[in-house]
């Protein structure tokens, strides 16, 4: 989805002639796409609930998996993670800061455009940078899901215990970062076998009928369970549910994301398709997009008759689906990399033998390119290849 996603090693080995160079895997790119579309559908969705069984329908299906399947990619790109300055200065600038800079600016938008007294509050984070706050969280704890010897197990306990306190409060979004904790341990615990099983076409037929199961439960769900179950930021005591409700429906919720993320991706293609470049640049569409989500509350356009009827809730669809499909195009990216992906090196300190490990890779690049040079006679001066110092 984003930076923060990308992954922390899992490089191919360049040929001997070719520079060394970062190789993005298709499949994780078009999952983060497909994915990211699906966020901007579901939040699209949102706003058209009031009366709609159909959209209801719909949009609990679409909650069960769309945002597990992210943080499972987000857990597969973490299984690097360690505490070490080079991975903390990429989870500060590629996460902790960019979370200040949108919390300060959906403020701001708010009281521009709706409440001019709205309060400023990096803990209580506002709309979808819960995500945000939930990843440093996660990642920070990586180095203790690869100690214990029962992860999952742990994690899911935990969630469980968390849907029957109410005491954890909404500091930081904490209910909704212990509740999908198990979805993010899951990804530091799956290998790349596990996607290729999968994505098998016998999983992939089987997908069919179990996503038109979901249906048929989410359908008979509408009138019979709150959609609040869904968001996973509450305790079962809010909901004024029996206590012994919160881990079975915790539980059953997890079970539910797994079956149906893993039909997503028997469905995600493997090969480059016209959206795989999009799929770096999700970050961007998920942090901007809802800027157009709250405009059109703010304003009451959502509430436009027209979408009432089929052809409107199609249109707004494809609207979602198109817009958040836009701001992860390359030339938002150039715009707005400062504030979403900042380097920020003047604000770290340099590791201890950063020093002498640059003088060593100079003097190696500087031996390599005499040896090419004396071995190419036809590269003149030397000048076959680049090396960056």
């Amino acid at each position: 989805m984003t930076s923060s996603l990308r992954s922390e090693g899992d490089r191919k080995s360049p040929s001997p002639r070719a520079q060394p160079s970062r190789q993005r895997d298709a499949f994780f790119d078009n999952a983060k796409y497909l994915a990211i579309v699906l966020v901007g559908v579901g939040h699209a969705w949102g706003q058209i609930l009031d009366g709609n069984r159909t959209v209801e329908t719909l949009y609990r299906v679409l909650y069960t998996f769309h945002m597990p399947a992210f943080i499972v990619i987000s857990g597969y790109f973490s299984r690097s993670f360690d505490l070490s300055p080079k991975r903390v200065k990429r989870l500060i600038t590629g996460v902790a800061v960019p979370y200040l800079v949108f919390e300060v600016a959906y403020t701001l938008h708010r009281r521009v455009s709706e409440d001019p007294q709205s309060d400023f509050s990096l803990l209580d984070p506002t709309y979808l940078l819960w995500f945000l706050c939930a990843l440093f969280v996660w990642r920070l704890t990586t180095p203790i899901w690869q100690t214990v010897r029962w992860p999952l197990p742990i994690a899911l306990a935990i969630a469980a215990l968390a849907s029957v306190t109410p005491s954890v409060g909404n500091d930081l979004n904490m209910q909704r970062v212990l509740q999908f904790l198990p979805c993010f341990v899951l990804g530091l615990l799956l290998r790349p076998e596990h996607f290729q099983l999968v994505r098998r076409r016998s999983v992939r037929i089987w997908s069919v009928p179990v996503v038109a199961a979901a249906l048929v439960i989410g359908w008979w769900s509408v009138p019979r369970m709150e959609t609040g179950w869904f968001y996973r930021n509450a305790a079962v005591q809010d909901t004024g549910g029996p206590w012994w409700s919160g881990p079975v429906l915790t539980l059953a919720l997890f079970g539910c994301s797994v079956v149906l993320t893993a039909c997503f991706f028997a469905w995600v293609p493997g090969r480059r398709m016209w959206f795989t470049t999009l799929g770096a640049g999700t970050i961007y569409g998920y942090l901007l997009h809802g800027f157009l989500v709250k405009e059109g509350s703010y304003t009451g356009w959502f509430h436009h008759s027209f979408l009432d009827q089929p052809l409107g809730e199609i249109g707004l669809t494809v609207l979602g689906a198109t817009a958040i499909t836009l701001l992860c195009t390359k030339p938002v990216q150039r715009v707005m990399r400062y504030v979403v992906e900042p380097k920020m090196n003047w604000a770290f300190a340099a590791a201890p033998g950063d020093a002498a490990r640059g003088r060593a890779k100079r003097e190696e690049a500087g031996s390599s390119g005499t040896r090419e040079a004396s071995a190419d006679p036809a590269a003149p001066n030397g000048s076959g290849e680049k090396v960056s110092v």
